[in-house]
């Protein structure tokens, strides 16, 4: 047991007989909560009961003669065997999963659930032509909108805890690819007749976010061209904010022109272009590109994209 690997490479003679004992399906349980450090996470990514992972989890600690994993405040860790054992057990799995798709076209109804994490201004331009195209496909579908917490996008799409995040592009970096869905462009909602870049800079300025601190996206843009604004509020939604205008003949609030039409504003306030040049911003989706190759990803990816072409 000292090198599992050396013992690996070394026993070349497969012993058929032993198979029926090796429930396979352990494994990919094995490989979530190892990733997860966690049975409720990993039950989730596996579309099982947390109770049945648990049931699992024991099975295999049967099997493998190994507490496999010790529970350590609310994480799970992984033995010391079960860290030898992690590479040789992910490895196997992948080059079975590649055999089992190659020449394979993807059956949609094994599709069971979607889960998408997606800013809450963003999701009613989104999610109900998602739900709409995946309920013709499969009624039964299970799909969850998930509140967007950008400090856990990695971790949750490395950990499949999530299929696809869903927000304003910017550079996540790594294995994190993205893919554009809808274009859109800033716009200055106010009480005022006219807009120069002299009044924008010295009005005051709503930004919203729903994050406690930290610069907002358009300010990171008006920064890059030496534009600065005063912020008298920051606030969780753009709905409250149009509220707040209404009430406040000077104020300004700078928000994507596409989530303004789906709000609700009064007819007093003045919608106006921005009085300088501003990038475009695309709202697209965020992916793990080490799941290219898994078929129910590929397709979900490919559907999403073609829906917003």
């Amino acid at each position: 047991m000292n090198n599992i690997h050396d013992q690996v490479h070394l026993n070349h003679s497969l012993e058929l007989g032993l198979f029926h004992r090796i429930d396979i399906n352990l494994y990919p349980l094995f490989v979530a909560i190892f990733e997860q450090k966690s049975i409720s996470s990993a039950a989730l990514s596996q579309s099982i009961s947390q109770s049945a992972a648990s049931h699992a989890l024991q099975r295999l600690r049967v099997q493998l003669n190994d507490e496999v994993f010790v529970r350590h405040g609310n994480k799970m860790l992984p033995t010391p065997f079960a860290e030898r054992i992690y590479p040789i057990v992910r490895t196997a799995l992948l080059s079975i999963q590649s055999i089992s798709q190659q020449k394979q076209n993807f059956d949609p109804s094994l599709i069971k659930t979607l889960r998408i994490a997606i800013h809450d201004e963003i999701e009613p331009l989104i999610f109900p032509k998602v739900i709409q195209h995946f309920q013709q496909i499969d009624p039964d579908i299970q799909f969850s909108s998930i509140k967007l917490n950008r400090k856990t996008i990695q971790n949750d799409l490395n950990t499949q805890q999530l299929d696809f995040v869903i927000d304003l592009e910017n550079n996540m970096g790594g294995n994190i690819g993205f893919n554009p869905l809808v274009s859109d462009r800033y716009v200055i909602c106010t009480q005022q007749n006219e807009i120069t870049q002299e009044s924008y800079q010295s009005a005051p300025h709503i930004g919203v976010s729903s994050r406690r601190t930290g610069i907002l996206l358009e300010d990171i843009y008006l920064n890059h061209n030496n534009i600065s604004r005063h912020i008298f509020l920051r606030c969780q939604h753009y709905s409250t904010a149009l509220q707040i205008i209404e009430q406040n003949p000077l104020a300004m609030l700078t928000l994507p022109k596409t989530i303004l039409e789906h709000l609700f504003y009064a007819e007093h306030l003045k919608i106006h272009e921005l009085p300088f040049q501003f990038p475009p911003i695309n709202i697209g989706m965020f992916y793990h590109s080490d799941l290219n190759e898994n078929l129910r990803y590929q397709f979900l990816k490919k559907e999403i994209i073609a829906l917003f072409a």
